[in-house]
């Protein structure tokens, strides 16, 4: 688990790949560097995703490793993928370390599942909604609000791209009960849901109190999936956030989404209530 991520996403991203196979491979730092001649400090670095990585120092760690040479070609790959988070620099002084580092990772992902317990999803909140939000949360700093709701609204593009972000959003009912701003403001962001519940990468899923327990009755939490790095989870706390890499960890979220799915109603249900709530 990382409590605190690098600045590049994508470095982040390659250098916590390079550091589950070497705990696989059961190599310690030292032992991986007398293998393969690349100093203790340069991979300490290759790790943290706080130097670039070159290709070809991947391959001389990775095949240390045993890597598959599969494997080894997919995270390669990786260091050729574009920087699709520069967008974020408009805004990188607003943001937490954690928070640029999750929408760097967002921006690279494939699929996202998200469950949310007390709130709507980002990627689903219209404009209005995402200020009333903001303007409630004591840690903002009111010269930054307005810049934070931007970003908010920024972020939703990713489900409009030309190869768009696969999105499966799971929220409890009081999600959408929360009285968050005025009627109209609600109304319009059920509004919203509904418009993007019709995108084909969009899936939207409703958890009633009546459908009983699940397996994710600890809270929120973010999974992704990449095309070319294993999959991450991202868990916000009060004011910081874990990035949880560990496999067994990460396949204890993925059962998470599964029972959530069987417990929630399904999607055409979930659309049905939340047409019955605009009034």
């Amino acid at each position: 688990m990382f409590e605190l991520a690098a600045p590049s996403a994508l470095q982040w991203l390659i250098g916590v790949e390079i550091a589950r196979y070497r705990n696989e491979a059961g190599l310690s730092l030292t032992q991986l560097s007398e293998t393969t001649g690349i100093g203790r400090p340069k991979l300490g670095h290759m790790e943290t995703g706080r130097s670039v990585q070159y290709p070809a120092d991947i391959r001389k760690v990775l095949e240390a490793c045993n890597v598959d040479k599969e494997h080894i070609d997919r995270i390669v790959q990786l260091t050729t993928r574009v920087d699709e988070a520069s967008w974020l620099g408009a805004w990188s002084d607003v943001m937490s370390d954690w928070l640029r580092t999750f929408a760097g990772l967002e921006a690279l992902a494939r699929k996202e599942f998200i469950f949310e317990p007390i709130l709507l999803p980002a990627l689903l909140q219209t404009e209005a909604y995402a200020r009333e939000l903001t303007n409630a949360a004591i840690r903002v700093r009111p010269d930054h609000a307005e810049r934070l709701v931007e970003f908010r609204v920024q972020r939703s593009r990713l489900l409009f791209k030309d190869t768009p972000l696969q999105l499966h959003a799971i929220f409890n009912e009081q999600a959408l009960r929360l009285r968050v701003g005025s009627r109209e403001v609600l109304n319009e962001q059920y509004r919203h849901l509904l418009k993007m519940a019709e995108l084909p990468n969009v899936t939207l899923q409703v958890v009633r109190p009546e459908a009983g327990p699940h397996s994710a009755v600890n809270g929120q939490f973010v999974l992704l999936d990449f095309a070319d790095a294993r999959p991450i989870v991202y868990v916000e706390l009060q004011d910081a956030a874990a990035f949880v890499d560990d496999s067994v960890r990460v396949r204890a979220y993925t059962l998470s989404t599964q029972s959530l799915e069987r417990v929630a109603l399904s999607p055409a249900e979930s659309v049905a209530l939340i047409e019955s709530l605009i009034t």
